[in-house]
C-alpha cells in the first residue's frame, strides 16, 4: 500500500506579486475595477493615471494573503509625484487578470 502524497502549498511571497501586477498592468484590458473601487477613486481624486502609476511602479509592501476562492490579495503602494502615498488593494486571479478592490491613501486623510 503507498503512503498517502503530501503537496506543499506555496505561499506567494511579495516580490513576485509584486512583478505579477506590474506585468499585469501593462495592458489596460487585464485590470478590472470594481464599481467600490471606481468609487473610492473618486472621492479620494486618485485618477486613473496614478492609480496605472501605482500598478506600473509600486511596491507590495506585505505578504499577500490567499482568499478562499484560491485567488491571492495585497496591496501595492507608491508615493504619487507631488501627492501623497497611495495603496491599491487588488486580487490576482490565476488566468493573467487582475481585479482593483480598493484605493486609499495611506496616511488615512
Amino acid at each position: 500500500m503507498s503512503e498517502p502524497s503530501t503537496v506543499t502549498k506555496l505561499r506567494l511571497t511579495s516580490s513576485i506579486a509584486e512583478q505579477r501586477i506590474h506585468e499585469v498592468a501593462k495592458e489596460t484590458s487585464r485590470v478590472a475595477l470594481t464599481t467600490h473601487a471606481k468609487e473610492r477613486m473618486a472621492e479620494r481624486e486618485i485618477s486613473v493615471r496614478e492609480l496605472y502609476e501605482i500598478l506600473r511602479c509600486g511596491q507590495v509592501e506585505e505578504s499577500p494573503t490567499e482568499t478562499k476562492g484560491g485567488e491571492w490579495k495585497c496591496k501595492i503602494t507608491l508615493k504619487l509625484r507631488g501627492r501623497r502615498k497611495a495603496g491599491v488593494v487588488v486580487a490576482l486571479p490565476q488566468k493573467g487578470k487582475m481585479v482593483v478592490i480598493t484605493v486609499e491613501w495611506e496616511d488615512g486623510k
